[in-house]
Formats: C-alpha cells, sequence, structure tokens
C-alpha cells in the first residue's frame, strides 16, 4: 500500500490493469500461435530442439531452446516473483497478521486440495507424483483476466488475489524445491551458497553493488544448475536476498534540497547528484521490480508460453486426452480444487472469526476469484516438463492445463457477472460512516457550521502536513461557515510513530492543548519518539506526568482505535483522505479545488 493523493492512486490503478490487460493478452496470443505452429509445422519440436551452450570459464552447459528458456529464461520470471515475495513479507501485505490470514490460509487451502483432488483422479494414470502441475495459480493470468472481466469495484478483490497468489508462489516454489530436484551434487551446491553468503554482504558496499550482484547471481545459477537442482530456483534465492524498505525521510527531504539547488544553479553535478539521490532513496527490491515487470510480462513469459504450449492437438492426442485420468485429474484439480479450497478456506476462516475480509468483499466474490485462480498456466507448464518423462503424458498434462485455463477463465467470468447483476457492489468509503458530531469530535469552527470538512489523517504523513496549509487558507475563505474535522488514521505500517503521536494528541487535548500539539509534531515529524513527544509536552506547559497517564491509558487508545476501525470500515488505505460534508472526496485537495467542491456541496 502506498501512500499518496488520491489522484495519483487512481492513475496508478489505472495504468497497472493497462499493463496487466496488455501482458495476458501477449500471454494469450504466444499461446494461440504455439499451438498453431505446433501443429501447422513439424518444425516447432526441431526449433526449440537446437543446441544451445552456455559456459563460465571451463565450465560448461549444453541445453537445448527449450531448456535455455524454462532454466535460463525463466529464472528471470522466479527472479521477479522472488522479489515480490520479498517486499510483501517485508513492507507489503504480508506484514500485517490480521490482513494475510485469510488469503493466506485460502492459498494454503488452495494449494493443497487441488493436488488431493488430482490424486484421487489421476492416481492410475501413471503420473499421481505430478500433482505440481495443479497447484500454482498463473499471476499474470490471473491479474490480467481480473482486467478483461472488469467486475464492479475490483480493488479489494485484487488485492486480496495478489496476496493469495504470493503465498500460492511460494509453496509451488518450495514444492519445486523439495519434491523435483534430481540428486544433488554437493560440490557445486557448496559453490552455489557460498555465493549466495556474498550476495548477501554486497548491500553493505558504498558502490558497485549492481555488477557484483549480476555477477553472483550468474555463479549462483550455474551452482545449482551442476548440482542438480532446478536452476530456476537461483532467482527466488538472491531475490529474496535483495533488500527493501520504505523510503527514508532524510533521503527524500534530499532529494528536494538537491532539486532546489540544481533549480538556482542548473549544472550537470547538482543534477547528477540529484539524480543519483532520487534513485537511491527507493529500495533496490522495488527498482529492479520497476525495471525487470515489462521485460517479465513482454517478452519472457510469452516467449515461455511459446515454447511450452506447443500441443500437438490431432486426433490421437485429443482421443487420449479426452479419456486420459491425467488430464481430467489436471482439470479438476485446478478448476475444482482451487474453487473450492479457497472458498470453503474463507468461509472457515471468516466464521471462526480467525480473520475478516475487507469491505466490498463477498464470500460470492472470493468464489469469482478462486475459480479464476484455476488459471494454473505458467507454473503448471513448468512443473510437467520437470515432472513428467513421457512425451505423450506430458502431451495429456499440457491439454488439462490448457483446457483448465479456459474453464477457470469462463467460470470466474460467470460468477462475477452474475453477481454483478444480481447484487452489485456499493464502492466502500464513498460516505462518511460516522457524520460529524461536535460532542465527539475533534474540530474548529461553529459547531452548527453550513460546510464541513472532514480529515482522516496521519501524524508521521508528510501529504497530512502539506495539507495545513490548504486547511488553513480553506478556513479562512469561508471564516464561520466551516468546521474543519480531524480524525485519526495512522498507518502504522508506513509510519511506526503515527499511532504513538495521536495518542499524544488526544493526551494533550485532556489538558486543553491539542492545537499546540499538533503543531508540535507537524513541525517535527521526522521525532516522533515517546521522548520527543514528552519534551513537546513540556514545552507546551503541560503537566508531565497527567500527560504520560493519558498517553499510557486505555481510554486515549481506544479513542483512536475507534477514528481507525471507522476508516477501516470505509476501505481507506491513505491520508490524508477528504469528505466534503458526507461525501468523499476524490481528485486534487489543493486550496482551489477544495473550496470549490465545498462550494457546490451548498446546492447539493
Amino acid at each position: 500500500m502506498t501512500i499518496e493523493p488520491a489522484m495519483q492512486r487512481w492513475r496508478r490503478a489505472v495504468a497497472a490493469t493497462e499493463s496487466e490487460q496488455m501482458g495476458a493478452m501477449l500471454l494469450l496470443t504466444a499461446t494461440i500461435v504455439a499451438i498453431a505452429w505446433a501443429n501447422i509445422s513439424g518444425s516447432y519440436e526441431r526449433f526449440w530442439s537446437t543446441d544451445v551452450k552456455l559456459s563460465l570459464g571451463d565450465s560448461a552447459v549444453h541445453l537445448d531452446l527449450y531448456h535455455l528458456v524454462n532454466d535460463a529464461l525463466m529464472a528471470f520470471f522466479f527472479f521477479a516473483v522472488g522479489l515480490e515475495v520479498k517486499r510483501e513479507l517485508t513492507i507489503g501485505a504480508l506484514t500485517d497478521r490480521s490482513r494475510a490470514i485469510v488469503p493466506a490460509a485460502a492459498a494454503a487451502a488452495g494449494l493443497a486440495l487441488p493436488a488431493l483432488v488430482f490424486w484421487i483422479v489421476a492416481g492410475s494414470s501413471g503420473a499421481a507424483h505430478a500433482w505440481g502441475v495443479v497447484i500454482s495459480t498463473d499471476t499474470a493470468f490471473l491479474v490480467g483476466a481480473l482486467a478483461l472481466i472488469r467486475p464492479s469495484h475490483p480493488a479489494r478483490l485484487r488485492v486480496f488475489l495478489l496476496t493469495l497468489a504470493v503465498v500460492d508462489d511460494i509453496g509451488a516454489l518450495g514444492a519445486i524445491a523439495l519434491f523435483y530436484t534430481d540428486e544433488v551434487r554437493v560440490g557445486p551446491l557448496a559453490v552455489a551458497l557460498a555465493a549466495l553468503a556474498l550476495i548477501a554482504m554486497v548491500r553493505f558496499l558504498p558502490s558497485g553493488r549492481g555488477p557484483l550482484y549480476t555477477t553472483l547471481a550468474v555463479v549462483v545459477w550455474f551452482g545449482l544448475h551442476e548440482a542438480g537442482v532446478h536452476a530456476t530456483l537461483a532467482g527466488v534465492a538472491v531475490a529474496l536476498l535483495i533488500p527493501v524498505a520504505e523510503p527514508a525521510r532524510h533521503d527524500v527531504e534530499r532529494v528536494v534540497e538537491l532539486t532546489r539547488a540544481f533549480r538556482q544553479s542548473p549544472n550537470p553535478a547538482y543534477a547528477a547528484a540529484a539524480s543519483r539521490q532520487l534513485r537511491d532513496s527507493i529500495s533496490i527490491n522495488e527498482r529492479l521490480q520497476r525495471s525487470f515487470g515489462p521485460y517479465v510480462a513482454y517478452v519472457i513469459l510469452p516467449v515461455f508460453a511459446l515454447a511450452n504450449a506447443g500441443v500437438v492437438l490431432d486426433g490421437p492426442t485429443l482421443e487420449r486426452s479426452l479419456t486420459s485420468s491425467l488430464t481430467w485429474g489436471v482439470v479438476a484439480g485446478l478448476v475444482v480444487g482451487k474453487l473450492v479450497g479457497i472458498t470453503g478456506a474463507t468461509m472457515l476462516v471468516r466464521r471462526t472469526g480467525i480473520g475478516v475480509l475487507a469491505p466490498g468483499l463477498t464470500i460470492g466474490r472470493i468464489a469469482g476469484g478462486a475459480a479464476l485462480s484455476g488459471i494454473g498456466f505458467t507454473i503448471s507448464l513448468l512443473i510437467v516438463g520437470i515432472a513428467i518423462e513421457s512425451p505423450a503424458l506430458q502431451d495429456e498434462a499440457r491439454v488439462g492445463v490448457l483446457m483448465a485455463s479456459v474453464i477457470a477463465f469462463v467460470l470466474g467470468w460467470l460468477i462475477l457477472s452474475s453477481l454483478d447483476r444480481r447484487h452489485p457492489v456499493t464502492q466502500p468509503g464513498a460516505t462518511l460512516l460516522r457524520p460529524f458530531d461536535p460532542r465527539r469530535d475533534h474540530y474548529f469552527g461553529r459547531p452548527d457550521a453550513p460546510l464541513v470538512l472532514v480529515e482522516y489523517g496521519d501524524f508521521e504523513c508528510p501529504f497530512c502536513s502539506k495539507a495545513t496549509g490548504m486547511v488553513t487558507e480553506v478556513v479562512n475563505h469561508f471564516g464561520d461557515e466551516i468546521a474543519w474535522v480531524w480524525r485519526h488514521l495512522p498507518l502504522r505500517q508506513h509510519h511506526p510513530h503515527a499511532e504513538l503521536a495521536a495518542r499524544a494528541y488526544e493526551a494533550a487535548d485532556r489538558q486543553g492543548r491539542r492545537n499546540e500539539m499538533s503543531g508540535m509534531m507537524w513541525a517535527n515529524q521526522d521525532h516522533l519518539e515517546r521522548l520527543d513527544l514528552v519534551r513537546y509536552a513540556d514545552e507546551i506547559g503541560l503537566d508531565l506526568d497527567r500527560f504520560e497517564l493519558d498517553l499510557d491509558s486505555d481510554d486515549v487508545a481506544e479513542r483512536v482505535a475507534e477514528d481507525e476501525e471507522d476508516a477501516d470500515l470505509m476501505d481507506l488505505d491513505g491520508t490524508p483522505t477528504f469528505f466534503v460534508g458526507t461525501r468523499r472526496h476524490i481528485g486534487h485537495w489543493d486550496a482551489p479545488t477544495m473550496i470549490a467542491a465545498l462550494e457546490a456541496s451548498r446546492s447539493s
């Protein structure tokens, strides 16, 4: 969750949707081309059997083009997956237990039940050990399908499914490492492990980290390949050692200082320094995700589909597949196993009270997403090539993956479209859940003012700090015709001191000095530790003993929590968020825009 104004979040969401649609369409196009190529020309197999030699010093690896794609090129795909997993585990959705437990439990069931269904149906096929084919969801096709279907207000469902897909990927990668790895050779594995240990220390170097990461990553790939471990896991192993962190405030402020210096005195030195500081303020994990993302979506995955989806759909193959327990095991595992496993686990976790669904999500919409999760394309096809040796059985399994992907898409589309027609979703957060209450709210202005501006904010949020100037200008413009209301929304995941700052505001309010305390905190956003807050309380003349008692009191903590719970029910995920009267303000929040919105609310 990125903290940014609503208009920026909306533009980013639109761009992400368009990118996902494009990636899914390229993947689908490559699949169709591969099937057509394999059925029209006999050159498909010959082309992908072309020999390629990879060498490092005296060591050399001979691969054909098919294995070059699956073992080497797909390492970049797994590198991108690993970067996403590391980010989500460190600063993303999987750091918040209450938010992550439902999709995590659903993903676990969506791994186990498909494997069980496959084993039951395909147990007599001679390929029961290939249960890994049905455990993974293709994230690219999943989000692309969601973008194409366009269900009402898909944001929360998309977040749920992406969180589920991350856990799903972890399970699939673990299965490849534990169950689909040949005999391990100790010497090359030791080399790979030594290279990984060096990668873990690269972060401490002052410069030259990029080339060293690249060199060591190549060593890891060769080491794992020669050790007998599936070499694509090199991508994951390296990615999990790449550091990730939220931008530090002092780094961002340094960018501002250098940019200001460049504006005042444009020269190459300032330009280079500002560019370098801007780049370094974003963690290497997120820079790499942004750099690799387009290549993975637009090049690597389509090439993988081109190399793996070329099933000859002639009469004998189709006849074998339609009567094959392996084919129907794959279909049942992906379509039935994913749908029942994910939906059932979500219902169970929700009913037991262990976790809750985000506002706007229903079991029906979870079922639609669970159906789409049966699109197991990428890793499913990869495991087909790893787990099954017989070319005939491989074709049967690939037909099952293709059939399951089509069925899963159609089923998901039918469920979500039907729900949109029968039970339209009201956008959460469009209307203020709890109207302004002068007896309870913190406000400035007349309690019976005709205009009301409600702000949900965070004392450690830089955007909220900037918004204080706008609020002052708006209040001065309307005078006693407006009441401005402050409510707490501390974004704990990004701002570790925000919740304590909110409680300090409440504690100061109990001594009638909340405005003075908020002024001190806005002026010192980088210094909101407990000792800092006590010092500010002393400077504005508060009784320190009483202040500290109130700071730690359950009443004050509950007062902050009440605002947070309202924000959560309205699905507010960023600060500042404004409501003009009782309607959520979407768009820019500069003073002229906000004044115009308030004026327009008079006649509504």
